[in-house]
């Protein structure tokens, strides 16, 4: 078709010709450029369907792989039995009296009888085999099938019974050998080629037969270990705090997120013994688990030291001594730890680690500082209290490491603008912005646990 030309139908009459809107034409005025074009099209339709068809025989290979896998309540029971249905059927299927399966250990140094047909149960008190000088069975496991016609014309080949003639082929996984079959004759003999491959099959259906056990008790384990996990999580998250404090002209918010089910970021407030109230955010580092067990820790040294009402220094410093203790010098984490005086406003606080925190009013004041040492570094670790003063209508703000590296630089100026900027609003409804704030700009937002809490004293007395 060229350019400017209107689109037309194109159809076959009777006589053989094309006929296109009120005229005829014939093939030998059909435009070459239009049927090319043509002809362009239909290709890469069929290349595209081509391709669908190739992503669809992947497709439905991997949803077959993805069959759960379901245990039978009986199932060690019935795989014992199908293993020695199988070697019994292979061993007829041959003309053979019986069949044995040796498996390699983990040293693979020696071969241990595990199922077997035709023998007397009591071989399975037997010891195992060596391997070395087993010389069928290396043969075997290297992948070669030994036929051994008359065994007591050939005893190096070591016919683990006293059988006549037998074969040896490998049990094997794609990438590992595990061992062998043996399937045995009580009378000398050859074995056909197509008598050896059905060997060799039955060896497969065994191999089969082994690694779905294998899966199915890593899958069960994987189960076991998931609920588990999710039991950990539900506690770590119930131990948040979740009833706040009735304290007159005092708003409390909060809110942890970990990257995984398990993390090691907390928040907490509670009231002392004599009326002050106890703010903290913890940062514990390492993997999930191990951040999930050192935050336990660290929060229950945390509430424990801080409930006999010793200062703010005095709590870390046992907070860090208990950290130093209860591990091998592995577990480090970081803490903001306050003490508020409700009438006051007076704080005191101390700061370990990466944990930052500022008072927001009219102005800005940074109150961690970021070069001191995490908890649990080093036994004899000095963390100093410093005082400060949270004014009417002023907050304090405290959030983990995970939400600094989320935003970084520029964007954590604008975070901390717009604190100043909401600070009339209620707590749990500035936890709402900030959580909105970095869900639009965080760059790393799954990657790190997050931890942010809010401590408003209000304006009206």
């Amino acid at each position: 078709m060229r350019d400017g030309e209107n689109p037309c139908v194109v159809s076959v009459d009777a006589g053989g010709e094309f006929a296109g809107g009120n005229r005829l034409l014939s093939a030998a005025h059909c435009d070459r450029e239009a049927a090319e074009e043509l002809a362009g099209s239909i290709a890469d339709l069929l290349e595209e369907l081509h391709q669908s068809q190739y992503a669809l025989w992947q497709r439905e290979a991997e949803l077959a792989a993805s069959v759960p896998v379901t245990p039978h309540p009986d199932e060690q029971t019935h795989l014992a039995e199908r293993l020695e249905n199988v070697l019994k059927a292979g061993a007829q299927a041959v003309g053979c009296q019986a069949s044995a399966v040796y498996m390699l250990d983990e040293a693979t140094r020696k071969l241990k009888l595990r199922a077997c047909w035709g023998l007397p149960r009591s071989r399975f008190a037997e010891p195992p085999r060596p391997l070395r000088g087993a010389a069928a069975d290396l043969e075997a496991l290297i992948g070669n099938a030994v036929i051994v016609r008359e065994a007591e014309r050939l005893p190096n080949w070591q016919i683990p019974e006293e059988f006549h003639s037998a074969v040896c082929v490998p049990i094997s996984s794609p990438t590992t050998p595990l061992g062998t079959l043996w399937t045995f004759c009580d009378h000398g003999r050859d074995f056909s080629v197509g008598e050896t491959n059905t060997i060799e099959i039955v060896a497969g259906r065994i191999a089969a037969d082994l690694e779905r056990a294998v899966l199915l008790n890593q899958t069960l384990q994987l189960r076991s270990l998931a609920r588990q996990l999710t039991h950990a999580a539900q506690w770590q998250q119930h131990r948040l705090p979740r009833i706040k404090p009735l304290l007159p002209h005092w708003d409390l918010a909060g809110w942890t997120a970990q990257s995984g089910a398990l993390g090691g970021d907390f928040h907490d407030w509670f009231v002392l013994f004599g009326g002050n109230l106890a703010v903290a955010v913890g940062d514990a580092q390492g993997k999930m688990f191990e951040s999930g067990l050192t935050t336990a820790t660290l929060h229950t040294a945390l509430r424990a030291h801080a409930a006999y009402g010793h200062p703010a220094q005095q709590v870390a410093e046992r907070v860090n001594e208990t950290l130093w203790t209860a591990s091998v010098g592995d577990q480090f984490a970081s803490l903001f730890y306050a003490t508020i005086q409700p009438e006051t406003g007076a704080i005191d606080y101390v700061s370990a680690g990466h944990v930052y925190a500022a008072v927001v009013g009219d102005s800005l004041r940074t109150l961690a500082p970021t070069d001191t040492l995490p908890l649990g570094t080093q036994p004899d670790s000095e963390y100093p209290a410093v005082s400060d003063q949270l004014e009417r209508g002023e907050m304090l703000v405290a959030v983990s490491e995970g939400v600094h590296r989320a935003l970084r630089g520029t964007r954590e100026r604008v975070l901390w603008r717009m604190f100043q900027s909401h600070r009339g609003l209620e707590a749990d409804e500035l936890i709402r912005k900030t959580r909105m704030f970095l869900d639009r700009h965080a760059c790393e937002r799954s990657a790190e646990d997050q931890t942010i809490l809010v401590v408003k004293r209000l304006a009206t007395p």
